[in-house]
């Protein structure tokens, strides 16, 4: 036997011995959430379909009741078509109450449902363990990490190696040109958006993607802060109050950092001091927007401390702080439901936030984790505008990243009306901005790492049908599906996160699976806080029937309105204005026209002196301010990193950056780096 045929002989021994050693359980063959197991050292395996109300080999066969309510439950498809369609029946819905409190307690109970409570999984194993339970380190999994050693990273289906993740990015989701979003989405839905998920989507970048620094749910970190130490730092335990500066107008705003010393916030080294400010998130002093509804809250808290001292002078500063904040907790999900929701998913349904009707609801646990698959999920960038154009004068992302200034040149209110009318970005392909691609690209190198399952296996989780080909996502999209399909070889290999952005637009803000795995996250994580449950929503835990009517009646447009100065209030919500004789369709498309349109607008990096010249004609000690609180006594200073990295950072760099000492002449460049990213820990 010459040399060849040995080769040929070993090389057909190799790979039988390694389709022998091939876990079966790689393919997915259990159907309904069945778990698959492999017996006989992986020459077969088995499904166990205990509970599920299916049986047979792979758990595909129903038991009679289970196929009668399958036969008579609509698919989610054609419930979308009716959420988001038929208005005369919901506006019959909408206005009988008992009509009304059905379909929302059906929302409500079928999103919940959706989701596992307790979770079975984590990104440590492939398997149920003690630890997906109780170590709330980790991010819960509603699908476990793709099984090792498989043949493709997706199990069976697709190439050997996923695509190249700069070539993804660069061919099918880098912006050529900005694309408005269709449904009259406005900048203030993106800022809110940000706002309010980053108190839960808290990664711990030190350990990698697969752990979490939150507390699993709405707690309002992001106004108040995570630890204790930051919360007291930004309090002036006075009255019940948060810390604030005063400017000339009596407008309140958050304090400077040298105030509230033990704050950990992140700012370029050659940042003025007197333009550092202390947030409720390390890095909401990225942009302007977020210093903005971190604003707004910190002054609602202040008037709810001012309307409880009334109503209880006998109060101390403790309770009045403690009772404002879970206000201001259930304000949060009032107007996340009732309005961001609202409009997130284009329901003609009326959302309500209404605890009430789960109150006779024993099977609705009161319980939630933070799904890493709705971490992902939730990264938004398409939705970020190129520029905001304040008056004469538009700005790039990158020129206000860090700063205030825009704030102090044009006013509180005059930014607020700006991003409530002037357009986001589409959620969707080729719309990730230059300054954001990179987030695109780490969180597919995440989900990587995690060994999420395919966009495919989490579609049939959630009660879609898998799609057949990438015709059928993309909606017929030739070009697109082609090259898709010569990068993943498999509808089956798609990601997860990119396959949220590549499928078809929809009815929603989102499209179509997005919203169908989102939605049951969010409505779960929501309605499970301690404030929805039967033992904390009743008057007594807002202070009273006063606290309690503020928590039912509050809107985002009362939220601004009331802690704003008389007459500054504009439009305020989460869509465009609809002018007379103009749709939003085509104020969008204005609005796209002005914001891609200014390169002229002025620069605004900030200068390594406090020099205020730049913003000639306005009164710059607005936001410098004046009077302020100092710190309890025994606070002491924490370092906190600085960074002058040439893209514009955003919160998902936190504890991500390590720097090292500026020498003289850095400080005086602007352009050098002496920040990097570090590599995430590998799990």
């Amino acid at each position: 036997m010459n040399s060849f045929n040995i080769v040929i002989l070993f090389s057909i021994l190799v790979i039988c011995i390694a389709a022998e050693d091939v876990d079966p359980c790689c393919s997915y063959p259990c159907q309904n959430q069945g778990v698959c197991m492999s017996v006989n050292s992986h020459k077969d395996f088995t499904c166990d379909c205990t509970g599920l109300e299916y049986y047979g080999k792979t758990c595909e066969i129903p038991i009679v009741s289970r196929r009668i309510k399958n036969w008579l439950r609509p698919s989610l498809t054609t419930m979308h078509k009716v959420y988001t369609g038929w208005p005369w029946l919901w506006k019959l819905v909408n206005n009988v109450p008992f009509l009304h409190r059905a379909a929302m307690r059906y929302v409500y109970l079928s999103r919940g449902a959706a989701i596992q409570s307790p979770p079975r999984f984590n990104s440590g194993h492939d398997y149920i363990t003690t630890e997906s339970h109780f170590n709330t380190s980790y991010y819960a999994r509603s699908l476990p990490p793709v099984p090792q050693h498989c043949p493709t990273p997706m199990g069976v289906a697709g190439h050997r190696e996923l695509p190249d993740i700069d070539e993804l990015a660069e061919r099918f989701f880098k912006r050529k040109e900005f694309i408005a979003e269709p449904h009259g989405t406005n900048i203030l839905f993106a800022y809110y958006a940000q706002h309010f998920s980053h108190q839960f989507f808290r990664t711990d970048r030190a350990r990698g993607p697969a752990f979490t620094k939150g507390n699993d749910g709405v707690d309002v970190s992001h106004i108040y802060g995570l630890d204790k130490g930051t919360q007291d730092a930004l309090r002036s335990f006075q009255l019940g109050k948060m810390k604030v500066r005063i400017d000339a107008d009596g407008q309140q705003f958050p304090p400077l950092l040298r105030d509230a010393p033990s704050v950990h916030m992140i700012y370029p080294p050659h940042t003025p001091e007197e333009e550092k400010v202390a947030l409720g998130h390390a890095l909401f002093s990225m942009q302007p927007g977020l210093f903005v509804m971190a604003t707004v809250w910190l002054r609602e808290h202040n008037r709810l401390c001012d309307v409880l001292a009334v109503e209880h002078p006998d109060w101390n500063d403790e309770r009045l702080y403690q009772t404002a904040k879970l206000i201001v907790l259930a304000q949060n999900l009032k107007i996340t439901i009732e309005e961001y929701v609202q409009h997130l998913s284009q329901y003609k349904v009326k959302l309500s936030y209404d605890p009430e009707l789960l109150r006779d609801e024993p099977q609705f646990q009161f319980s939630n984790r933070i799904h890493v698959e709705f971490a992902h999920l939730y990264h938004w960038h398409p939705m970020a505008p190129e520029a905001i154009t304040l008056g004469n004068n538009t700005y790039t992302l990158e020129q206000m990243s860090f700063s205030t200034k825009t704030v102090a040149k044009h006013g509180f209110a005059s930014f607020v009306q700006a991003i409530a009318t002037q357009p986001a970005g589409a959620l969707r392909h080729q719309n990730h901005g230059p300054m954001l691609l990179d987030q695109f690209k780490d969180v597919v190198r995440q989900g990587r790492q995690l060994r999420l399952q395919s966009f495919n296996n989490y579609r049939q989780l959630f009660g879609m049908p898998k799609y057949t080909s990438f015709m059928e996502l993309t909606g017929g999209d030739v070009d697109l599906s082609r090259q898709l399909d010569k990068l993943y070889g498999d509808i089956d290999a798609l990601e997860f996160y990119p396959g949220m952005l590549l499928e078809k637009s929809d009815s929603s803000v989102t499209p179509f699976t997005m919203v169908n795995i989102g939605g049951p996250y969010a409505v779960k994580g929501m309605m499970a806080n301690p404030i929805s449950s039967p033992h904390y929503w009743k008057p007594s835990t807002f202070g009273g029937p006063v606290g309690f009517d503020i928590v039912k009646s509050t809107t985002i447009k009362d939220l601004f309105c009331r802690n704003m100065k008389p007459g500054e209030c504009g439009h305020i919500a989460f869509h465009l204005p609809a002018a007379e004789g103009q749709s939003q369709q085509q104020q969008s498309n204005s609005a796209e026209l002005s914001a891609s349109s200014g390169s002229s607008g002025i620069v605004l990096e900030p200068s390594p002196v406090p020099n205020y010249s730049t913003l000639p004609g306005d009164n710059h000690s607005s936001l410098m301010g004046s009077k302020t609180f100092s710190p309890p006594a025994g606070m002491t200073s924490t370092p906190h990193y600085a960074t002058n990295y040439r893209r514009a950072l955003t919160v998902d760099d936190l504890d991500f950056i390590e720097c090292q000492p500026p020498s003289a002449a850095q400080w005086s460049s602007r352009h050098n780096n002496y920040c990097r990213l570090r590599e995430a820990h590998p799990i």
